[in-house]
């Protein structure tokens, strides 16, 4: 099982909107992909507006399409009667070869699909960062929490003696 991520590819991220920092302390990440999402007017006003959570959303694969489920983008506080649903479940767009891919990997090995950010691509587009990661044990995350604080102390270190 490697310890590191492999290197991922630099996606075009011109506005971060939502980050999911957890999930680097909870699961090994393995590959990264680009995933536009269908959204509703209101919904891309308030993600504009730097509103949106993804702390506790996943992806999964029904039937022939990949699904954002329980990602919080807030009501649009000027959308009158035709606002969203808080937390519906979003589409995400991908092409046909990529969804049967995600599909095989979570089946076959056991992976899990998570969201790292929503952000706005240059084009002015809102994008999902997807994720296929497998979960940390208790003893990966204590080693992960040794190495963070061997690497603060290192800088310290060398901050202190520089």
């Amino acid at each position: 099982m490697p310890k590191f991520a492999p290197p991922s590819p630099e996606f075009d991220k011109q506005k971060v909107v939502a980050d999911n920092r957890r999930v680097r302390f909870d699961y090994f990440v393995e590959e990264r992909f680009e995933a536009g999402i269908a959204l509703q007017g209101t919904e891309v006003k308030a993600l504009r507006n730097g509103e949106g959570s993804i702390a506790e959303s996943y992806a999964t694969v029904e039937g022939e399409e990949v699904v954002l489920i329980n990602s919080h983008i807030p009501e649009y506080k000027n959308g009158s009667w035709m606002n969203h649903e808080p937390r519906r479940k979003r589409r995400l767009l991908l092409k046909k070869r990529e969804i049967g891919r995600l599909m095989g990997a979570i089946n076959r090995q056991g992976l899990t699909l998570v969201p790292l950010s929503i952000y706005f691509n240059g084009k002015g587009k809102a994008k999902v960062e997807l994720a296929l990661a497998r979960g940390k044990k208790v003893h990966d995350k204590r080693e992960t929490i040794k190495e963070r604080d061997w690497k603060r102390e290192q800088q310290r270190l060398m901050k202190s003696n520089g």
